[in-house]
């Protein structure tokens, strides 16, 4: 008996084996395989080179496996017939038990009001889910998507590859932030007046030019750039400096920093569309699908709730 070599097996013609063995027929395995007679000899010689013994002997107008064959197909079929049920049987996600990690990457503007809620819902709905959570924008969404270093992400998007997939959260429009009590700028600044204040600006370059210069065209008098959203808040409490935010961060500034108040910017602009990206590769993994529809709740959730009442500041 010859030494079984991997390189030399092929695994397509155990089906073959397997219908033989069930048949006891060259001519009824071949009907069944949708194959000629001759195809099916082949594939039982070939698998008999293979293993070095005869699978098959003839039996009057038939064919009995002998007792190597009988072997093969005793040991081989469950692991054969377990690779196809794992193929054909949907795949089962119970984000109660599911450990998954995903990477999420957000826009600065989230951090404070989404990844909270986001991290509630999975401890309540899947609680042994993990993020990895990093920081994306415009620019760089589409690296951050194509090289998987993120699997989902949430930001404004310019034009993106093909590869990958997005769907609209809502709507955002930028207003002007600024503390009453040291800039007046009214409820409804004008151009002039707006642009003669000091302002604090988000520049994802790392230079003194905001969304106002790159998007609207307009030269604003900058005397801080920060690289986040995150301490636009405290950075105009108790100071002279304007900030241009998107308007769906101000709520959660507000909340905190109730004395601070929001102001139309003076010159129309279109809305932006935040939107939730992801990797097609991804659209039937059920965990990514999984936390894109939290994500879609959540964002749905907010844009529904009514805005508070502010209170008024003391003059």
């Amino acid at each position: 008996m010859s030494e079984v070599h991997a390189r030399d097996l092929d695994f397509n013609l155990l089906p073959v084996l397997f219908a033989v063995a069930d048949t006891g027929s060259v001519t009824a395995a071949a009907a069944r395989l949708y194959l000629t007679q001759s195809a099916v000899s082949a594939a039982l010689g070939r698998l008999k080179s293979a293993i070095g013994d005869p699978i098959v002997a003839r039996h009057g107008r038939g064919v009995v496996l002998t007792e190597r064959g009988a072997r093969l197909v005793a040991e081989a079929r469950p692991h054969l017939d377990a690779i196809v049920q794992a193929a054909l049987l949907p795949d089962r996600f119970d984000p109660k038990t599911a450990d998954r990690t995903l990477r999420v990457g957000l826009n600065t503007i989230f951090d404070e009001w989404l990844l909270p809620q986001l991290l509630r819902l999975l401890g309540e709905e899947a609680p042994h889910m993990r993020l990895v959570c990093s920081a994306v924008q415009f620019r760089s969404v589409a690296e951050a998507l194509a090289t998987r270093r993120v699997d989902v992400a949430i930001t404004v998007a310019d034009e993106l590859p093909g590869s990958v997939a997005r769907r609209p959260l809502f709507q955002s429009h930028f207003v002007c932030l600024f503390d009453p009590r040291f800039v007046r700028l009214g409820s409804r600044p004008t151009e002039r007046a707006y642009l003669a204040q000091d302002h604090v600006v988000v520049s994802y370059n790392g230079d003194l030019r905001g969304v106002v210069e790159e998007s609207f065209g307009r030269q604003r008098r900058i005397r801080c750039s920060v690289e986040s959203f995150a301490s636009i808040g405290a950075i105009v409490d108790g100071g002279r400096l304007v900030a241009t935010i998107p308007v769906v961060l101000a709520p959660q500034i507000l909340e905190l920093r109730p004395h601070l108040r929001t102001a139309p910017l003076p010159f129309a602009h279109e809305e932006g569309t935040i939107e939730l990206l992801w990797p097609t590769a991804l659209d039937f993994d059920p965990a990514c699908r999984f936390v894109r529809d939290a994500i879609v709740r959540i964002a749905d959730e907010r844009m529904s709730r009514p805005a508070k009442p502010r209170r008024r500041a003391k003059a």
